[in-house]
């Protein structure tokens, strides 16, 4: 550019004349006619602002409603005030930088003689002025408020940063607190990076502005005047000092950074880019000094020079130079130079994942069973869980739902209460309401918010035992009666199915359940304090809200009337906790009379340094969670520091949140504790009987197991080879899809302790195709029942690494069972080999096969496998039953209509434990589906007998014979024989079948 002011003076450019680019005011044009007022157009504009602000003024009051009907205020007023606050501080600061850069540049604008470099713009600035006072104002405003939301949206990051304490450990690098990187850094990033964009928009506006009115002149030769080469300076030094900072803080984004390896600084960040970093941050302040030259040398010299000298430094120093040093220093000797920053890795993973205290122990697994086998493991075999929770939903829904307008969740929960003194794992659910299966012609806004606005009780069964027929033992089920579970509130008010909003209470009668003895149904007034009362204004309100006028029309709605919303457990407690992360699922427990939903929150950060990151969604991701409705993968971005901080509980009638502080140690949680102070409720406030229900978390499981599938090796020189990584085996259940095999929750005594724990667990195999088991996973979710005090024990980690001999995988395990050629000692069970049963319950086309929960348990020196089987039929009504039960060891199978029984035929007929569930299956009747669910009782083949029993006996030879002889062609390749043989086999169980005395049996409940 040209240091050279323009010519004589002449007139300002886009002026009239005047100083300020304004002439004297004229008289208006005679043609010029004033437009007519149009008053409908008016009024409806007017109407729309109204109804606009009538809307947000009802959204927001309502808000205010709820926060204060669950006493939680404080949490709503400190989130608006903090974001109005960054709201209006970024956007006023954005609006100011644009404006004066507006503004200096048009009133700096130079006096000029006309010219053909100036004349080209003249155009343009004819046009700009018109509108030029309003835009000026106008588009700071327009900018300030898009950047004051972008503001907004971290105050998290500037409450954290204002409330955050330190963790008392410090990096290996730095030397820094952790609580540095967490806390501090973040909002620094987002400081560096709002004002690199504030003055990036006020430098491109100045220029702008400055080349429209003729402060720039872009001609054969580019020309500026003195007061835009000052204004254009000043801020791009600004700019410059501040990439400066930018630079310097970047050394400390490196303990965070990803690379293909791992998170966190290796050998060439710490050798090269972290003094680099260091080099551009000094030279970026020397080249916003250059800037600022200008002022004196009235010359654009030295910032040019100095801007290339950057971008060189910034080149060859911040890129070519680490690069250099990768390709010539680490690749040659890379397993040396960055061991020791892996072992830095695997340190702050596992304690950023709190498995860094994980009890490692070697287990030498026998494949060999041998009668008594399971003696020393008596007191664990009685919690194996036969029931599982992923399919018997359906048959909790058939028994126990009463009604079409009652519903059971996809996926039961795992529980324990109790019963005569002892202890029991327990399936439970909540009966919910559904209004989509109220009858036709009775859905309406009356009946679906005022009368069926509320589920009934739980129902609960048995985990370790079944009845005779296959339907699970409930303990507590019957609506209207008392059972295991005493006396309690039934009323479902607040659940996961619960309807968007109910109008209850004021007097008005509810349903509440159908009268057992058939007569007029039971109705209820509802006498919480949960929701919000609609006297005065309110019900305007909600009617706006909801946009429904029943509101205010319907007699069903008065002032004594509460309004109950956002009922979802889940909601519930995100509103109130907006900074955790909650558990893909909620549990209800009876609770001192209560129903409480338990939900784990957690605390998490992406910036704790040297912690690997992993993506929350994916790794909380399994069978389950792809499947079903009920349980769902945590939501969320990248992590890579979780702690279980917080228990909640939600009173199920009257919508009660509350907030356990569970882990007192947790950094995160203090910070949130003294930004939200009252609102987390200390740990001495959990009573016993609250304390009895709480478990380990299953999100939380899922992602150490997840980090553990590298994370268990903690050789730095062996993790460099990757050799030794795990990964977490298929659902074998789960037919043609890859999807993680869920962890389960059963009672369970790991080798080296002393009695059975309620536990979560979980298998590991080699990385790659090996399907062999090479480690097992249990956390002890125990918390005991004292008040105020968790067990000493709960939460412990305990990973079992196999040694002994080799443990096939789940997927092996699957397919061996299902093609076994063993039969049954069960007399129930028609003599069928296990491969027959499967095939033969399956093929007939009236019913299906499903296979349970495949649980592993480490007993008798080796590794059990129990699968649970399900028979249901296919007609409508039909439910799930559990037929039969085939388990492993080594390389035997057994299988019986009872876990006892097959427990006892592994172990070569006396496993030396007992199940519990012998005397809950008739010997002589096996597991017959009810309902409409239908399956083949098979007796056993004899030589004599009627004519109907030889013609069976040689039915089923013949069967066995074609599945022999199928499983023969398929191993050859012959797939023409193989279906002839499966022909024959479709043959043989059709003349079986009607041979069977019985035929298909079909029993009504």
């Amino acid at each position: 550019m040209s240091d050279s002011n323009f010519g004589p003076p002449r007139a300002h450019p886009g002026g009239n004349g005047g100083g300020d680019g304004e002439g004297p005011p004229g008289r208006p044009d005679p043609a010029t006619v004033t437009p007519a007022r149009r008053p409908l157009v008016t009024a409806l504009v007017v109407a729309a602002v109204i109804i606009i602000v009538l809307a947000i003024a009802a959204q927001f009051w309502t808000e205010v409603l709820w926060y204060q009907s669950v006493s939680y205020t404080g949490v709503f007023t400190k989130q608006i005030i903090t974001k109005v606050v960054l709201g209006v501080v970024g956007g006023l600061l954005t609006a100011v930088v644009v404006w004066s850069s507006i503004h200096i540049a048009f009133r700096n604008r130079p006096i000029y003689a006309p010219s053909p470099d100036t004349q080209a713009m003249e155009h343009y600035r004819q046009l700009v002025e018109p509108m030029r006072r309003t835009a000026t104002i106008a588009a700071p405003l327009a900018v300030g408020f898009f950047a004051g939301l972008s503001a907004a949206t971290q105050w998290d990051t500037f409450l954290l940063w204002r409330n955050g304490g330190p963790f008392g450990s410090v990096d290996p690098e730095f030397g820094l607190d952790l609580g540095f990187f967490v806390f501090t850094l973040p909002w620094i990033n987002f400081v560096v990076g709002f004002l690199t964009m504030i003055l990036v928009l006020g430098l491109i506006t100045a220029a702008f502005t400055h080349y429209l009115y003729g402060g720039i002149v872009a001609g054969q030769k580019t020309r500026s005047t003195q007061a835009a080469r000052i204004h254009l300076s000043v801020i791009a030094a600004a700019l410059v000092l501040v990439r400066a900072v930018g630079f310097w803080v970047d050394r400390y984004n490196l303990a965070t950074s990803q690379s293909t390896r791992l998170t966190g600084i290796q050998y060439k960040e710490a050798q090269a880019v972290i003094p680099t970093k260091g080099i551009l941050a000094i030279a970026a302040v020397m080249c916003a000094i250059l800037f600022l030259t200008v002022i004196w040398t009235r010359s654009w010299r030295l910032p040019v020079v100095g801007l290339a000298a950057l971008t060189v430094i910034v080149v060859a120093v911040g890129g070519i130079y680490p690069a250099l040093v990768q390709s010539l220093k680490v690749i040659p000797s890379e397993k040396s130079l960055e061991t020791p920053y892996i072992k830095r890795n695997i340190d702050a993973t596992r304690a950023a994942y709190g498995f860094d205290k994980i009890q490692v122990q070697n287990y030498d697994t026998k494949t060999i069973a041998t009668p008594g086998q399971l003696k020393s493991d008596a007191s664990t075999v009685p919690g194996i869980r036969i029931i599982d929770p992923n399919i018997v939903s359906p048959t909790f829904k058939q028994l126990e739902a009463s009604k079409g307008y009652y519903q059971f969740p996809d996926v039961l929960d795992v529980d324990r209460y109790k019963l005569d003194g002892k202890t029991q794992d327990t399936v439970i659910a909540a009966r919910e309401i559904n209004l989509a299966g109220i009858p036709d012609g009775q859905s309406n806004w009356l009946n679906d918010h005022t009368v069926y606005t509320h589920g009934y009780g739980v129902v609960a069964a048995k985990g370790n035992t079944r009845d005779a027929d296959g339907r699970p033992t409930f303990f507590e089920s019957t609506i209207g009666t008392t059972g295991a579970l005493g006396k309690y509130q039934p009323r479902i008010y607040f659940g996961e199915s619960s309807p968007e909003y109910s109008v209850v209470g004021g007097g008005k009668k509810e349903f509440d359940y159908p009268d057992p003895s058939g007569g007029t149904q039971i109705t209820n007034t509802y006498a919480g304090i949960g929701g919000v009362p609609l006297d005065g204004l309110k019900r305007l309100a909600y009617a706006v809200k909801y946009r429904e006028i029943n509101f205010l029309l319907s007699d069903a709605v008065t002032a004594d009337s509460r309004i109950l919303d956002h009922r979802t457990p889940r909601e519930r407690v995100q509103r109130v906790a907006p900074w955790l992360t909650l558990d893909g699922n909620a549990y209800p427990a009876v609770i001192d009379g209560r129903v409480q939903w338990i939900l784990d929150g957690y605390t998490t950060s992406d910036e704790y340094p040297y912690s690997e990151k992993t993506t929350l969604d994916q790794a909380t991701a399994d069978a389950i969670t792809s499947n079903r409705t009920a349980v769902r993968a945590v939501q969320g971005g990248q992590v890579n520091y979780v702690r279980n901080s917080v228990k909640a509980t939600v009173d199920a009638y009257d919508g009660t949140v509350s907030l356990y502080e569970w882990d007192p140690t947790d950094p995160v949680l203090k910070a949130w504790m003294s930004i939200f102070p009252g609102t987390v409720k200390p740990l001495s406030a959990i009573n016993g009987a609250l304390m009895q229900h709480l478990r380990y978390p299953e999100d939380l499981f899922k992602l150490q197991r997840t980090l553990l599938s590298k994370y268990h090796e903690t050789d730095a020189a062996t993790f460099f080879t990757g050799q030794t990584f795990w990964q977490v085996p298929d659902d074998p259940t789960q037919a043609g899809v890859s999807l993680s095999q869920p962890p389960y929750y059963l009672s369970l005594a790991m080798p080296g302790t002393k009695k059975p724990s309620f536990s979560l667990t979980s298998t590991f195999m080699p990385a790659g195709d090996r399907n062999v088991l090479t480690g097992y996973l249990a956390a002890d979710g125990d918390a005991g029942s004292t008040t105020g005090k968790k067990s000493p024990d709960y939460g412990s980690l305990r990973l079992l690494e196999t040694t002994g001999g080799t443990v096939s995988g789940p997927g092996q395990v699957f397919n061996d069972m299902r093609t076994s050629g063993q039969t049954s000692k069960d007399a129930s069970l028609g003599g069928l080999t296990l491969a027959q049963f499967i095939t033969t319950t399956g093929s007939q086309g009236a019913s299906t096969v499903i296979f349970g929960n495949q649980l592993t348990l480490p007993v008798g020196g080796g590794l059990l496998y129990v699968q649970p089987i399900y028979v249901q039929a296919k007609a409508s009504g039909s439910y799930p039953l559990l037929s039969a039960i085939a388990v492993s060891f080594g390389a035997k199978i057994a299988w019986a209509s009872s876990l006892d029984g097959a427990l006892n035929d592994l172990f070569g007929g006396s496993s030396g434990a007992e199940a519990g569930d012998q005397g809950t299956v008739s010997p002589t009747n096996p597991a017959t589906p009810t309902a409409g669910a239908t399956t083949t009782p098979t007796p056993k083949p004899s030589a004599a007998g009627t004519p109907d029993e030889v013609a069976l006996a040689a039915a089923l030879k013949d069967a066995e014979a074609a599945y022999a002889a199928g499983e023969a062609a398929l191993k050859k390749g012959d797939f023409a024989a193989y279906g002839e043989a499966q022909t024959k086999l479709k043959s043989a169980l059709e003349r079986a079948v009607k041979a069977s005395p019985q035929g298909l049996a079909t029993k009504a409940p």
